[in-house]
């Protein structure tokens, strides 16, 4: 809730939608005015709430005073100490501009650690803070070896299900814009990359002359895009970015909102 220009969190559910909530929270507080000194008013720390889900750990949030969720791996976030709309990096995470997206120089989250990672579960993660956010479900998890693969992957032939390194992010852009989306899989053997949007059947791009896809193979990796020409108000809504092998399947979403002239993301 806000209040008065304050900021406030409600706590959220397991899995990471506090970080979600502290964000929309934010965003309509800034619709109102911009956190800073002279509205945060003094510090109640009793007052501050009580969060649950923080996959990245906790930061401290606009004012000081509390905590909230810290950003995920490629989340948007807010360069330096202070929270300001976006938020701050969880643990183990840096705010780094050029993510990759369309504007490079928007700035977002990224693993200060990026050597792979063998989890005591027999699994190999891309980095560090992958293996964190999976101990997040299951706190037994711990690293069993760093810089290299797991042993059992190594001697399968190196074979790995898909992981999402990148994932599509969310956007707003008016109509008659151009778009594009980016879906960065690391697996071997290669991932097949398909997007689709929710309530279609179809796999993108389809006969739609407006929707076009492309990738290009890395060693282990496939980075996929999918790009809207001259973007209509019908081309809102959510697209997911699929990846399989037959080792198994993953996949990730992002929303797409279309503007009519006139309008605005307040």
């Amino acid at each position: 809730s806000v209040s008065e220009g304050l900021t406030r969190c409600e706590p959220g559910q397991a899995g990471g939608s506090t970080a979600l909530l502290c964000l929309c929270s934010r965003s309509e507080s800034r619709a109102v005015a911009p956190p800073g000194p002279g509205l945060c008013g003094p510090c109640q720390p009793d007052r501050c709430p009580l969060l649950r889900g923080c996959r990245a750990g906790l930061v401290p949030d606009s004012c000081g005073c509390c905590l909230e969720c810290g950003n995920l791996e490629g989340q948007a976030c807010d360069p330096g100490n202070r929270s300001v709309f976006y938020g701050l990096c969880g643990t183990g995470l840096r705010c780094q501009a050029g993510g990759g997206g369309e504007d490079e120089e928007e700035e977002e989250c990224v693993c200060e650690e990026q050597e792979p990672v063998c989890g005591s579960d027999g699994r190999t993660y891309m980095n560090m803070c992958q293996l964190r956010e999976a101990a997040f479900s299951t706190p037994e998890l711990h690293t069993a070896g760093r810089g290299q693969a797991c042993t059992a992957s190594v001697k399968n032939g190196n074979k790995w299900m898909p992981v999402i390194k990148v994932p599509p992010h969310s956007q707003v852009n008016g109509t008659g814009s151009s778009l594009i989306f980016l879906c960065e899989v690391f697996a071997f053997p290669m991932a097949l990359v398909e997007w689709t949007k929710e309530g279609r059947d179809v796999v993108l791009p389809g006969d739609d002359p407006h929707i076009s896809s492309r990738g290009g193979p890395l060693k282990f990796e496939l980075s996929s895009w999918l790009q809207i020409e001259g973007a209509e108000r019908g081309d809102s809504g959510t697209y997911r970015c699929t990846a399989r092998n037959n080792l198994g399947t993953v996949w990730a979403s992002a929303v797409l909102g279309v503007l009519g002239a006139g309008e605005t993301g307040v």
